[in-house]
């Protein structure tokens, strides 16, 4: 008998969890099929599947099929079961939605300066959701940033509101752009104690370094100061506070998609 085509309670809590973690997974749904049309099955990325296409054999190989889609980073592919499980000759013309599930992006900016603001403005609009930390609490006037989903965070000190603004980092990038050497590090520390997907440092080669050298005199293992982008953002020649927020964010979003950063047109000069 197939399953309705609105999902579970137990498959809307698995999707809630999914997004509340800020974790990923994907999301699959039989859209195309003599049967069983409409129903749907969770695959996170740790593999652990929720709900049902109505068949064992199905499910495993959509499973599979899950797991290496978001390997893609595709948000989302229209696939018939013949081109990943032609051995189910069952399902040979069925067709399977396969979606992307992920919290949205969110940016903390360490130093609302005009860098930080610039860069928390830019996110703004390609859709990520920025948090602004200063300590300065003059910098942090509505009037500065009309658009209330830039989130404005005084810092009564820079260590605990980095900590509340990053959580468990699953889903966030972070870049550190204050005003000097002792707010970078401060911002940093806390930093190194989260996993955030992404974590960059401005500055020149020379000020990141002695950051990146405090750092691992504290004990911050290479591994993680490896992980760091520093000086942050790519390379195209920015000068403006508003091109150096384009640098960092296209960095940001290269590392989130898979990107390589370079330009499109270089294999007509390769």
């Amino acid at each position: 008998m197939a399953e309705s085509n609105q999902p579970s309670a137990v498959l809307l809590k698995a999707i809630a969890r999914v997004l509340d973690e800020g974790s990923t997974a994907t999301l699959a749904t039989l859209v195309a099929a003599a049967k069983n049309i409409g129903t749907k099955l969770l695959v996170t990325e740790s593999g652990v599947a929720t709900g049902s296409l109505g068949d064992v054999a199905l499910d495993k190989v959509v499973s599979k099929r899950a797991t290496e889609f978001l390997n893609t980073r595709d948000e989302a592919h229209l696939f018939r079961v013949s081109e990943f499980a032609p051995e189910l000759t069952e399902w040979i013309e069925a067709s399977v939605l396969f979606e992307r599930l992920e919290p949205e992006p969110r940016l903390v900016i360490c130093g609302a300066g005009h860098v930080g603001a610039a860069l928390a403005r830019l996110a703004n609009l390609t859709g990520y959701r920025a948090t602004l930390i200063d300590d300065r609490s003059e910098f942090l006037v509505r009037e500065r940033f009309p658009d209330e989903r830039i989130e404005l965070m005084i810092a009564e000190n820079w260590q605990d509101a980095v900590r509340n603004a990053v959580g468990n980092g699953h889903g966030v990038s972070v870049a550190v752009v204050t005003r000097g050497h002792n707010e970078d590090e401060e911002c940093m520390h806390v930093v190194m104690t989260t996993t955030p997907d992404y974590v960059g440092l401005i500055g020149s080669k020379r000020r990141t370094n002695i950051v990146l050298d405090r750092l691992r005199q504290a004990g911050v293992s290479e591994e993680m100061l490896n992980k760091v982008h520093a000086p942050v953002g790519l390379d195209i020649g920015a000068v403006t506070p508003e091109e150096v927020a384009l640098a960092i964010l296209a960095e940001i979003v290269a590392q989130r998609r898979g990107g390589k950063g370079g330009s499109l047109s270089a294999w007509r000069r390769s």
